[in-house]
């Protein structure tokens, strides 16, 4: 994209030719039909044309006040500089691979018999925006407070937008995001996106794990006729991933870390009290299930017994 603007801010010409892989922006100007001090925003691209009538006896363009073509002869050391000569009255400057360093006035000066005329266009360069530097990737324990940051340049000044993705939620605006007392809620992929309406806006990820203790969300008792197959289930969440074992009246209940315990055939002596952990290195959590029988618990267990086990649904 290349606009033309006079100074009063209304475009009055916009033009862009992508040959031989650049892109070139040209500003057509006639000495009879002037645009003074027009101003001109264009990222990689070339200055403006100059057409001028067979009464020139003299032109030249310069940069401030620097010669940079008299005529035909060639006063700019840049190699990146030519002239545009389309016919006898077209005397353009062409500019391939625009940077910032081109930035500024440009005059298209002729001279005739009767006076000398000058003209002059004003080369913005714009730059879109570049992240050139984003967080790493961290790891974070619950509570702790993070800061992220998002560093970039262009032409003008990029804003910068933090957003959570998952779920989705604009955060701030600016290069640092503070957040105090990180909770597990915020964990996840952060994504920084600087934009300056010069080019698709540049955009980096960073990635926030949150550690925390286990918490069971599932602890499942299970009702099982003797001679049948029990199943007790006890699940939780944690970051890191939680370790499960499991007890039977204090007792280390088998040697596994499973988030289920699988009893076949079911005796008399099966049925009672069981209890999940679960532990990480930033704490352990436990619950109580039961493997139990209605009818036998109905017949043999004691009122003390049975209202310990009421809490959890079971009646004796």
């Amino acid at each position: 994209m290349c606009s033309f603007f006079k100074r009063d801010g209304k475009s009055v010409l916009s033009k862009v030719d992508k040959s031989n892989g650049t892109i070139n922006c040209t500003l057509s100007k006639s000495f009879h039909v002037l645009f003074p001090h027009d101003l001109m925003h264009c990222p990689n691209i070339s200055p403006p044309r100059c057409y001028v009538d067979d009464k020139v006896s003299k032109v030249a363009w310069l940069n401030r006040s620097n010669i940079i073509f008299a005529g035909e002869d060639k006063w700019s050391l840049d190699p990146r500089v030519d002239l545009v000569t389309k016919g006898q009255l077209e005397y353009s400057l062409r500019i391939q691979k625009v940077d910032v360093y081109d930035e500024g006035p440009y005059t298209c000066s002729i001279q005739t018999k009767q006076q000398s005329k000058t003209s002059q266009v004003y080369l913005i360069v714009q730059v879109p925006a570049n992240i050139y530097r984003v967080s790493e990737d961290i790891t974070v324990n619950e509570g702790s407070n993070v800061t992220l940051s998002c560093l970039a340049n262009g032409r003008p000044d990029p804003s910068i937008t933090w957003r959570l993705l998952n779920p989705s939620e604009t955060l701030e605006v600016g290069e640092y995001l503070e957040i105090y007392g990180i909770m597990r809620t915020q964990a996840g992929r952060y994504e920084c996106k600087a934009s300056n309406d010069v080019a698709t806006p540049d955009v980096k990820y960073v990635n926030v794990v949150v550690n925390y203790p286990p918490f069971i969300k599932l602890a499942k008792s299970s009702e099982t006729q003797m001679g049948r197959l029990g199943v007790l289930q006890c699940d939780a969440t944690a970051v890191p991933k939680p370790e499960f074992e499991w007890y039977r009246d204090d007792k280390r209940y088998l040697n596994t870390f499973n988030i289920e315990i699988n009893t076949p055939n079911v005796t008399e002596d099966d049925y009672g009290n069981y209890t999940c952990v679960a532990t990480n290195r930033l704490g352990r959590h436990n619950a109580s299930v039961f493997l139990y029988n209605i009818q036998f618990l109905t017949l043999l267990c004691s009122i003390e017994y049975a209202s310990k086990i009421t809490n959890h649904c079971f009646l004796c």
